[in-house]
């Protein structure tokens, strides 16, 4: 008969498998959404509520609450890349420092929106919002294709890994060479051509759409029309097809990572210029104080 200690370690094992199988965005029951959602309701309900003369801004004790606050905040959610470098469970795990940095990152909207009181210019203070508005925007690129494409990925590699892609687009290579001997010169250089082209060197435009229309095989393969052919070259033509097909895996696979990944990009940069602009739109709302 199991021990009452079996039952609880059975207990703790089955809930860290639970946690472990959560979405950061569902953690603890959706907590930071709620205590996200709270926070917005009580800004936008203070907004009206409060009466400030001449008229809600930045300038005013109401504005320079809300400042405060989502200055605070923004410096606060901007650690999560240092973060991420202390992986460790319990209270504020990675999990849930990322789910409160998603959901306390939207609270910014309405909260350095409010802030402003929708006294927008071309400043250094429409600037910090601006920024910041940028960062939250590429946050959720960033959040939305995490939700979708790592599944689209794993089912793309079909459990390979990218050195197995990698190795199975060299033997074809290796293959097309030796069936390619018997070909006349022109058909010869087409499959040459083909069998030289770097699989991994395209753009970033290739990359983030998956259009390469300079693909020397989709070329090799016109030399070799259906019909006339013999058996020489319907064996590289077949080959031809097989590379086609598995350059078509690892070039979904390239493009895959780069959205990504390309968010980054623009969230990261975008996040050292707003502390930037922050720290200028504070210096100067002190400095004319």
């Amino acid at each position: 008969m199991a021990s009452k200690a079996d039952s609880s370690n059975f207990a703790q094992a089955e809930k860290r498998r639970d946690t472990d199988h959560e979405s950061f965005l569902a953690h603890k029951r959706m907590r930071w959404l709620k205590i996200s959602a709270v926070l917005c309701l009580i800004v936008v309900i203070s907004y009206f509520l409060v009466d400030v003369e001449p008229r809600h801004n930045g300038g005013t004790w109401y504005g320079y609450t809300l400042g405060t606050i989502g200055a605070l905040l923004i410096a606060w959610l901007s650690v999560l890349g240092i973060r991420k470098r202390n992986i460790s469970e319990g209270k504020w795990s990675l999990k849930a420092w990322t789910s409160a940095h998603v959901y306390l990152g939207l609270a910014l909207i309405v909260i350095g929106t409010m802030h402003t009181g929708f006294q927008l210019g071309w400043n250094v203070h429409t600037l910090a919002w601006a920024l910041m508005m940028l960062v939250i925007v590429s946050g959720i690129y960033g959040i939305s294709v995490y939700a979708a494409l790592p599944r689209a990925l794993s089912n793309n590699m079909r459990e390979m890994t990218r050195k197995q892609m990698v190795e199975g687009l060299a033997a074809l290579d290796r293959q097309l060479d030796s069936a390619a001997q018997p070909l006349d010169r022109m058909e010869a250089d087409a499959v040459i051509n083909a069998t030289q082209q770097d699989a991994f060197r395209a753009g970033l435009l290739a990359r983030l759409t998956g259009s390469y229309p300079r693909c020397a095989t989709k070329r090799a393969l016109k030399a070799f029309p259906d019909g006339a052919l013999n058996k020489h070259e319907e064996k590289v033509a077949s080959l031809l097809r097989k590379r086609k097909s598995q350059l078509g895996q690892i070039r979904r696979h390239m493009r895959y990572k780069a959205l990504l990944e390309v968010w980054l990009f623009i969230h990261i940069p975008a996040t050292i210029a707003l502390l930037a602009a922050l720290t200028a739109h504070i210096v100067s709302v002190f400095y004319y104080w």
